[in-house]
């Protein structure tokens, strides 16, 4: 039987609440007893990343066969004792080969490597999100819509017959 998997991924700020946690858990739990998914892949940089991380944490005592899994966007070789500290918290870690020369794509890079070894897909995606404005540089007269990194993953993993994606976005109304 194949280890399934499950990617999580989300806008860097979240609206935490019971009912949001209570979401996720439910998800997670059921896939983990229905669908016997083991791995959990895991990037950086978002409070939705770490909110799944550590309901992932506390299911791991009551389901020890999971394994969390950090998919690294920079730093293709790392130095024995970053490692051993990434694995005090994850039971595996690593760079996706294909990404050595991903530069600024690389967390976009990182994403898509996440959902095409997930079968499942975790996301917190709020489709009215956009990023703050930017300038390309100081002598720009005009600001830029950089686009949702979220955004771009989901679109991606929707894309993707062989994915079920879950969005537990809780609208604020």
């Amino acid at each position: 039987m194949e280890n399934k998997g499950c990617c999580f991924i989300g806008h860097r700020k979240i609206v935490k609440s019971s009912e949001l946690r209570d979401k996720i858990l439910n998800t997670i739990e059921n896939i983990i007893v229905n669908e016997n998914v083991i791995n959990f892949f895991f990037g950086s940089k978002s409070e939705f990343n770490d909110y799944c991380y550590e309901i992932v944490t506390e299911l791991k005592e009551k389901y020890t066969q999971i394994k969390r899994i950090y998919v690294r966007s920079a730093y293709e070789h790392i130095p024995d004792w970053y490692e051993n500290g990434l694995l005090e918290h994850y039971e595996d870690t690593y760079f996706p080969e294909h990404m050595s020369k991903a530069g600024k794509a690389s967390y976009v890079e990182r994403n898509q490597e996440m959902i095409n070894k997930s079968n499942f897909c975790i996301f917190y995606y709020d489709e009215n999100y956009l990023p703050p404005r930017r300038k390309n540089s100081r002598r720009d007269l005009f600001d830029y819509q950089p686009k949702s990194g979220t955004g771009v993953a989901y679109e991606f993993a929707m894309k993707k017959k062989d994915k079920q994606v879950f969005n537990v976005f809780i609208s604020q109304k």
